[in-house]
């Protein structure tokens, strides 16, 4: 049995075990909780930006923060509401997939103005030293290579299709350009249209319908994203006409590999969206931490992969390829 001074002993070293446990304690919830990273992406119903939505949450979320993902479908209005509550929600940073090369500045220089650090992902927007850093696939290098691959298959005279980006998205313009680099080096190969699909399956599949009728002599599409490549894909079996017509993506998505698996699709080019993601939220981190993000330059290019027939099985998850 316990005496008073025994009980009181004891009572009083627990009380100072919790007056020096109580501050580590908080210490251990606060790294726990270390503010708001605000992720905005275009359309989560779209598998490459549902997946830089998800990296980049998975990614805050792992280094302490809480993370929420929205997204603007493409509409600058939306984005700047979206850039209104991460500044009243008091963002420590935003991750942004920008709506609009031009129309997102806007927005951006809100956030800096507000001192919220914005990251950009995926797509650029046209002024330099408002954001943090812009992380964005090298589109020029990947549209090279998916050129490079869908002219090896062919030998005579062909007349193809290609089908474009949204024109507000620099990537379209991009992509479009480094097809037209290297395909103009090939004289067999002749583009007879070109249609705008704002990188939608839909829209893939109606432009395509239209391309064929027009110019039902065709052996081949080359599309800016896997998307509308998808609906081209529909469109031509609709018609009988895959079997004879080579059709090429951009993005790595899962239904684009699982189209190159079945042999619907010749190839498809990876963007490496769920590095870049990670990449742009440790660098939220840092800057957060440090006020710096220790790099040399604003603009960071990541190489994109080509997939096809003979490296697909290498395809682990979405957007990610080893190697």
């Amino acid at each position: 049995m316990l005496n008073s001074t025994t009980f009181q002993r004891g009572k009083r070293l627990f009380i100072a075990a919790l007056a020096i446990s109580a501050p580590l304690l908080a210490g251990s919830v606060a790294a726990q909780d270390k503010g708001l990273i605000s992720i905005i992406v275009n359309d989560t119903s779209n598998p490459y930006w549902f997946t830089e939505g998800k990296v980049a949450r998975e990614t805050a979320e792992e280094l302490g923060y809480q993370a929420n993902v929205t997204s603007h479908n493409g509409d600058t209005n939306t984005e700047s509401n979206q850039i209104d509550t991460a500044i009243t929600n008091q963002a420590e940073a935003i991750i942004l997939d920008p709506a609009n090369a031009d129309g997102s500045i806007g927005a951006v220089r809100k956030a800096v103005d507000a001192g919220i650090p914005v990251f950009i992902v995926n797509a650029e927007i046209n002024q330099q030293g408002l954001a943090e850093a812009q992380l964005v696939s090298n589109n020029a290098q990947g549209a090279a290579l998916g050129a490079q691959q869908w002219a090896q298959y062919f030998d005579g005279d062909v007349n193809y299709v290609e089908l474009f980006g949204a024109p507000s998205d620099n990537n379209a313009a991009t992509r479009s350009n480094g097809y037209e680099t290297v395909l103009s080096q090939y004289p067999n190969l002749t583009r007879v249209a070109s249609e705008v699909a704002n990188w939608d399956r839909t829209q893939g599949y109606n432009k395509m319908q239209s391309m064929l009728q027009a110019n039902p002599g065709i052996s081949g599409v080359i599309s800016g994203n896997d998307e509308m490549a998808l609906g081209a894909i529909a469109a031509l079996k609709e018609a009988g006409r895959l079997e004879d017509v080579v059709v090429g993506g951009f993005d790595g998505s899962p239904d684009a590999v699982d189209a190159v698996k079945a042999g619907e699709m010749a190839y498809t080019v990876l963007q490496p969206v769920a590095i870049f993601s990670r990449r742009a939220v440790e660098l939220a981190d840092q800057y957060i931490q440090t006020g710096d993000t220790g790099l040399d330059s604003e603009k960071q290019l990541f190489d994109c992969m080509l997939i096809t027939e003979d490296n697909v099985d290498q395809y682990t998850s979405p957007f990610v390829l080893e190697q």
